[in-house]
C-alpha cells in the first residue's frame, strides 16, 4: 500500500508528542517501564496492532497534529532495537548504573553488533496507512544506546556508539521510505555526560540522521517521571543548566529539530535561545504528575518559549514519553495540549 499524504496541519505551533503512550491492560501491566507482554505469538501482534489503532485514534480525538505509534509494540525505547540485533546477549545479563542514577540488568555486547533485519519499518508502514496526519518515527540514541547495556566486546563506548549510528541510519532511512516525516532518536545521555556529547555523541547522532530528507530531531530530557528520575531532579539545585552545553553544538548540528523538557522544570528559559534556527519541541505537558494541565496552564508555558523562539519554530510538545502514566491521564493530557496550543494559535490569529 502506498503511504497516504499528509494532512494539513495547523502552521503555528503544531503539536505533537515525545513518543509513547500508556499500553492498555490486556497487552502489558500499565504504569511499569519494561513490563512484559500479556500475550505472546500471533495473539500478541495482533494485540499490538490493535494497541496502535487505539493510541492513534486518541492522538486524533485530541487533536495532536504530528503522531506516533505511542511505542506499543516495544517493552522499552532502548532495549527492544537492541533485542532485534546481533552481537547482544539478553539472557547472560549484567548490572549497570544507567544515567548515573540508577542499576539496571541490561543486556550484554558480545560480538559485533549487526542489524539484519528492519526492526520497527513495518509499525511506521502500519501507522502511515491508517492516518493522513504526519507521523513521527522515534529510536534511541546511540549515546543512549551505550549507556543502557554492558560493553564486553569493543570496550569504548565511542566505539560502540558509532557503530550503532551506523546501525540506526539503516533503519531511518528505512522508516522515512516507510512515511515517516519525522525521525527522532532520544538521547537523555545528552544530559549527563557532556564532555562525550561534545567529543563524539553530536557527531554520533548526526552520523544516525545522515541522508535523511525528511525532518530529523533528537529528544533530549531529565527522563521518565519515575522515582529514580524524580530525585535525581532534586539535586539539580534552583536552574537545570545541562542544555547550556549542549544546545549551542546541536545549533550548529544538522539535526532540524530539538525536543526538550520544560513544563514545571527548572530550566532557564532563556536558554532556549543557544538554539536559534532549529524547530524547539518544548515540553508543555508534565509527565512526572498525575495531574491534568488545563489549557491556560499549556498556554503559559507556550508563551513564555515563544519570548525566546518565534511561533513558526515551535512545537508544542510532551516533556518526555507518557508509558507509566494511566492512560485516563495520558489522553487528558493530549487534550490539554491540544487545546492550550489552540489558544495561543487564536492569540495570533491564526
Amino acid at each position: 500500500m502506498e503511504p497516504r499524504r499528509p494532512r494539513l496541519t495547523p502552521l503555528l505551533l503544531r503539536t505533537t508528542i515525545a513518543g509513547s503512550l500508556p499500553k492498555p491492560a490486556w497487552l502489558a501491566e500499565p504504569k511499569a517501564l519494561w513490563a512484559p507482554w500479556r500475550l505472546d505469538a500471533e495473539l500478541l501482534d495482533e494485540g499490538k496492532r490493535d494497541a496502535m489503532r487505539l493510541v492513534l485514534a486518541d492522538q486524533e480525538a485530541a487533536g495532536i497534529d504530528i503522531v506516533t505509534d505511542g511505542e506499543q509494540t516495544r517493552r522499552h525505547f532502548v532495549t527492544t532495537f537492541i533485542e532485534n540485533l546481533d552481537g547482544v546477549d539478553f539472557k547472560n545479563k549484567r548490572t549497570v548504573r544507567i544515567r548515573n542514577r540508577y542499576d539496571a540488568d541490561v543486556p550484554v555486547v558480545v560480538g559485533k553488533v549487526a542489524r539484519t533485519q528492519p526492526v520497527y519499518v513495518e509499525d511506521i508502514r502500519f501507522l502511515r496507512s491508517h492516518t493522513d496526519r504526519p507521523i513521527k518515527a522515534t529510536l534511541p540514541g546511540p549515546m543512549t544506546m551505550v549507556d543502557t547495556l554492558y560493553d564486553n566486546h569493543y570496550r569504548s563506548r565511542e566505539k560502540l556508539a558509532r557503530e550503532f549510528a551506523a546501525i540506526l541510519n539503516q533503519e531511518a532511512l528505512e522508516l522515512e521510505k516507510a512515511g515517516a516525516d519525522v525521525v527522532q532518536f532520544d538521547e537523555p545521555a545528552f544530559n549527563v555526560y557532556m564532555d562525550e556529547v561534545e567529543a563524539w555523541g553530536i557527531d554520533a547522532l548526526q552520523t544516525a540522521a545522515a541522508g535523511l530528507g525528511c525532518k530529523s530531531a533528537v529528544h533530549i530530557c531529565y527522563g521518565y517521571g519515575i522515582k529514580a528520575n524524580v530525585d535525581w531532579k532534586r539535586t539539580l539545585g534552583s536552574e537545570w543548566r545541562q542544555y547550556e552545553a549542549t544546545f549551542p553544538l546541536l545549533a550548529r548540528s544538522k539535526i532540524d529539530q530539538i525536543s526538550l523538557e520544560c513544563a514545571n522544570s527548572r530550566v532557564p528559559l532563556e536558554l532556549l535561545e543557544l538554539l536559534k534556527g532549529k524547530d524547539v519541541l518544548v515540553g508543555a505537558v508534565d509527565v512526572a504528575s498525575d495531574v491534568v494541565e488545563g489549557p491556560e496552564q499549556v498556554a503559559a508555558t507556550i508563551r513564555a518559549a515563544m519570548k525566546f523562539v518565534p511561533p513558526d519554530k515551535l512545537y508544542p510538545c510532551t516533556n518526555c514519553g507518557m508509558v507509566p502514566l494511566s492512560r485516563e491521564v495520558a489522553l487528558g493530557k493530549l487534550k490539554a495540549l491540544a487545546a492550550g496550543a489552540a489558544l495561543v494559535r487564536r492569540e495570533l490569529g491564526t
